[in-house]
């Protein structure tokens, strides 16, 4: 039965999670084949490595250029055509003679896969007003699943069957949603009666008019940055000694991360009906004692365990938190929202990659965990800058009554 307006069920919103995971996996499949990738061709780790800021980017790019259409086209649609075009790109990366192919693939497989930038703002207009943070939380929860749950299938397929063929698998994956989703997602009506212009110059307006959209979108960034920086390192910290870890035992770390996932529904209830701000301050200093917990990781593994689990739900609780705010600002322009949020949020992905491999080359994993320190620190005090900020604005504004 397809999913109608305001009545979004418990079946429909596991559905639409596990939709968003399984679609966003494609982003992340990579990060654990570096090693194989390098090998085949002969390249330098950190060059193979490229392959994971340039998927983040192609990301980047199809939240800024194709996620505002989600407010002037049919949203099933879109969605589906989107997702037919993932099955070509991976196809495309799993055949890819060369490097170059292969880096050529990885952007457009990162345009395709922003299927589920388009199925958040859906659910939040199908929920109802006071489930509307429950439900985003579910789905963040399924996405983030697909993200962390990706890196242990991509290191065991590449392990036993080479990376090629976790390609493949994920191109028949994608193939079987097309089909599901065709009969299970609902026909929305457009909610923008202009043209593509007018819908990009109103995604410019409200980045530059809307203070708590800009200030969720910098949080965000700097959240993922930190994150991004994280998993692409990973690989080369244990996969060098004095762990030497292959493929397979590294993706399983992965896992991990998933048991952070939970957090994500209980972040979106606590954030229903109250100030969902502390819950952001607590997520960024869940990811400041992660980092410390990875500095002193070792020989150990322990504390890396215990910090990719705190990580991952401090990201959770900050990014979970932030989509709710922005959510609840202008129903009418969520995909636009969206846009500008999460191609944010994506562009510090990117930069987090790419800046986490530069701290690799410079002092391996010390410099990374003290670079990630840095940054964590600096979204802690621009956070508290805007709610001193939003303090007094507020306090004028009681004045002026």
């Amino acid at each position: 039965m397809g999913m109608e307006q305001q009545h979004l069920g418990k079946g429909d919103t596991a559905f639409m999670a596990a939709c968003a995971g399984l679609i966003v996996a494609n982003i992340y499949y990579c990060q654990p084949l570096i090693v194989l990738m390098s090998k085949e061709w002969g390249l330098h780790e950190s060059i193979a490595g490229r392959v994971t800021y340039l998927t983040q980017i192609g990301y980047a790019l199809g939240l800024l250029l194709l996620v505002p259409l989600g407010d002037i086209l049919e949203k099933r649609k879109q969605i589906l055509v989107g997702t037919g075009a993932a099955v070509v790109a991976l196809l495309m990366a799993a055949t890819a003679p060369n490097f170059i192919i292969l880096q050529i693939a990885s952007v457009l497989i990162g345009i395709c896969s922003i299927i589920p930038q388009l199925i958040l703002p859906l659910a939040a207009t199908l929920a109802a007003d006071h489930k509307r943070g429950s439900t985003i939380g579910t789905i963040m929860a399924g996405l983030l699943v697909g993200i962390l749950a990706s890196r242990s299938l991509s290191g065991t397929i590449g392990a036993f069957y080479g990376w090629r063929a976790m390609y493949y698998i994920a191109a028949g994956v994608c193939a079987v949603l097309l089909v599901l989703m065709r009969f299970r997602f609902p026909v929305s009506q457009p909610s923008f009666n202009g043209n593509y212009g007018q819908l990009m110059k109103s995604v410019a307006r409200y980045a530059m008019t809307q203070p708590l959209l800009r200030q969720a979108a910098v949080t965000n960034a700097l959240s993922f940055a930190v994150l991004s920086a994280f998993w692409v390192t990973m690989v080369l910290f244990l996969s060098a000694p004095p762990f030497g870890f292959k493929s397979f035992e590294i993706g399983l770390f992965g896992l991990a991360g998933a048991a952070g996932a939970l957090a994500a529904p209980l972040v979106g209830k606590i954030s229903d009906g109250r100030d969902p701000r502390n819950n952001i301050i607590i997520g960024l200093v869940c990811e400041l004692v992660s980092f410390i917990g990875f500095y002193f990781t070792g020989s150990g593994l322990f504390l890396m365990l215990a910090g990719i689990i705190i990580l991952d739900v401090g990201h959770q609780a900050v990014q979970v938190t932030n989509q709710t705010i922005i959510y609840a600002i202008l129903p009418e322009a969520r995909n636009r929202f969206n846009t500008v949020f999460m191609t944010s949020t994506f562009i510090g992905g990117a930069t987090g990659s790419a800046l986490g491999l530069f701290l690799w080359n410079i002092g391996h994993w010390p410099a990374v965990c003290a670079g990630c320190c840095m940054v964590i620190t600096i979204n802690i005090l621009l956070f508290f800058r805007n709610k001193a900020k939003a303090a007094r604005s507020a306090q004028l504004a009681m004045q002026k009554i």
